[in-house]
């Protein structure tokens, strides 16, 4: 079992909604741009933790669908939902139908209902900080940590705590916030995001810095699935510190 048999799992799920061929194929489009994105973390995390396949399967699937939720909302707030022909007809109804998807494949998930209760606020906290990058003209460090805190910090936290609920490392998801901003600030270096780079080079470094600080308190977890997604992330860090 690897990332992509809880890609296939979320293939099963969409498959046994019974949806109108067109509908399948646009929220097939959706899934297909959002891998790989948390599919390998979330099978290394879950078998650290000691999930069984069944459940490993069905909380990795759900947490998947809510992450190509998220990723397709940001791709049409972001201008960069170009793979629909026509993206604000076609996005919205997708991005519905698969935050639905995730809950309903969570509560079956035996994810306790306290655990299911505060990922939910997680990340509805974490779709806050979008209302300001879509108003940002000028980018500067601070602002890129508060907006990078919610929308990925907060982001993977919540799927940890959701993936990790009543395990033994249950007590640990905090580290996704860290994971999850280190993540994001080296997918702006390697697309060359406009969010990062037309901030001043002093500004660029506080973040990376910021970003490489956090990276240190995920590698004092001494797990080693985070450790592992730690060294897809490291390579591109340095390029922009002196």
């Amino acid at each position: 079992m690897s990332g992509g048999s809880i890609y296939q799992e979320a293939l099963r799920v969409l498959r046994r909604l019974g949806l109108p061929e067109q509908a399948e194929r646009d929220v097939l489009t959706a899934l297909e741009v959002a891998q790989p994105g948390p599919l390998a973390l979330l099978y290394e995390a879950g078998v650290e933790a000691g999930l069984s396949r069944g459940t490993l399967l069905v909380r990795g699937s759900g947490i998947f669908l809510s992450f190509a939720a998220g990723n397709l909302a940001d791709d049409l707030s972001d201008g960069e939902c170009t793979y629909y022909a026509h993206p604000v007809r076609v996005a919205p109804y997708v991005q519905f139908l698969l935050q639905n998807l995730a809950w309903a494949t969570l509560a079956r998930a035996q994810v306790p209902e306290e655990a299911l209760a505060e990922a939910a606020r997680g990340l509805a906290e974490a779709a806050g900080p979008q209302a300001l990058e879509v108003r940002t003209q000028e980018w500067t460090a601070p602002l890129f940590r508060r907006v990078a805190e919610g929308l990925a910090g907060r982001q993977w936290a919540a799927y940890l705590h959701l993936l990790w609920a009543g395990t033994a490392l249950a007590d640990r998801s905090a580290a996704g916030h860290g994971l999850g901003i280190a993540a994001h600030v080296a997918e702006d270096i390697r697309s060359k995001d406009r969010r990062f780079f037309s901030m001043p080079e002093a500004d660029q470094r506080e973040v990376v810095r910021w970003a490489r600080a956090g990276m240190d308190g995920v590698r004092r977890q001494g797990l080693k699935c985070l450790d592992a997604a730690l060294r897809r992330i490291d390579p591109i860090l340095p390029e922009v510190v002196p």
